[in-house]
């Protein structure tokens, strides 16, 4: 007679080594979170999250990590965040450098698809927008500046842009550039309206001939967000009231880290 096990003997085996692999991943995740080496329990990064998120602690607690936001972005600028983010493990976010928001969906894919309320047009009256976040008016869509209607149905920023490194910024320093804006090596895509209205294009097949660098004006996508001011004498990128925190300036910045970046989540306020 056979010794071999029956097979729902064996099946039960198999549920208890996956049940005991499970138990050991959870603990090792737990004790890495608690020597600092993985931020599990809290998180230390303020991720840009997408068009129409709800604040934090209310984004997080509406978002059911389903992923048709990621899967509907034309240029898959939505990625689900990893251990990394804690809490936040599964919840959508834009890293802007890699790729920007630029509203080639004109604002309207992702929190279509969103399911709970988690991205949404306009927030309930009991959901009040946190000072500085609202936007002083519609933000107006260059690429539909002529249609009827242009303007982006939502009313508040995802975050502000900010000139962080004037010194390396090549407008200050009167430099210009040549041929792509980040390299043939960079894989974010952009709409540009006089290309295709609705197909983004790979940012390494754009060039440019600019005697003095200009690409965060020239891109922007929102009207009157930012605009090049003299500066101390230097002509400088200034950002604006209007400016809503898409990243595509920081996505086409030529310097490397890039001159201006986004804070995400971080409401207006006057310089």
């Amino acid at each position: 007679m056979s010794d071999a096990p029956k097979p729902s003997d064996a099946r039960k085996q198999e549920q208890r080594r996956k049940l005991l692999q499970a138990a050991a991943v959870g603990c090792g995740v737990v004790g890495l979170s608690l020597t600092g080496l993985l931020p599990v329990l809290t998180r230390k990064e303020q991720r840009l999250r997408p068009p129409g998120a709800l604040d934090e602690h209310d984004f997080l607690a509406s978002c059911i990590k389903c992923g048709q936001c990621v899967q509907v972005c034309p240029v898959n600028a939505l990625k689900p965040a990893d251990l990394l983010d804690g809490f936040g493990v599964g919840v959508p976010f834009i890293d802007p450098r890699k790729q920007a928001c630029d509203f080639s969906c004109d604002v309207g894919q992702c929190i279509l698809a969103c399911p709970t309320g988690a991205l949404t047009y306009h927030k309930p009256e009991f959901l009040p927008a946190r000072e500085g976040m609202k936007v002083p008016a519609p933000p107006v869509l260059l690429a539909k500046e002529k249609e009827p209607e242009p303007n982006l149905n939502f009313s508040e920023r995802m975050g502000v842009a900010r000139l962080a490194r004037p010194e390396a910024c090549l407008s200050v320093r009167g430099e210009g550039v040549k041929g792509s804006a980040r390299g043939e090596a960079f894989k974010g895509k952009k709409r540009w309206t006089e290309v295709d209205r609705w197909a983004p294009v790979p940012v390494k097949d754009h060039a440019y001939d600019l005697e003095r660098c200009d690409l965060c004006v020239r891109e922007c996508p929102i009207k009157g967000a930012i605009s090049i001011e003299t500066v101390n004498g230097r002509p400088t990128p200034v950002v604006h009231d209007a400016c809503v925190g898409c990243g595509v300036c920081e996505m086409m910045c030529p310097a490397e880290p890039a001159a201006i970046v986004i804070d995400a989540q971080r409401p207006w306020s006057p310089s």
